[in-house]
């Protein structure tokens, strides 16, 4: 299904994304990424934190193509 389809379905909205928006967001998921390395936190929590991290790369996928989930 593509995000025209997406959108189309009310999933998507469009969006115009910035550089430092991006930016940001990479910000995060390099410190969710090194979070979830850390060995003083257990296993659930590092994958929660790795998980989260791969939200955020998702979302920037969705904001280079001009949307944002709804």
């Amino acid at each position: 299904m593509s995000l025209k389809r997406w959108h189309k379905n009310g999933w998507l909205k469009p969006h115009k994304t910035t550089p430092s928006q991006i930016a940001e967001l990479f910000a995060i998921v390099d410190r969710d990424l090194a979070d979830a390395g850390s060995e003083s936190l257990s296993i659930d929590w590092q994958f929660g934190i790795a998980y989260n991290a791969t939200l955020k790369l998702c979302t920037i996928l969705l904001y280079a193509e001009g949307y944002r989930p709804e």
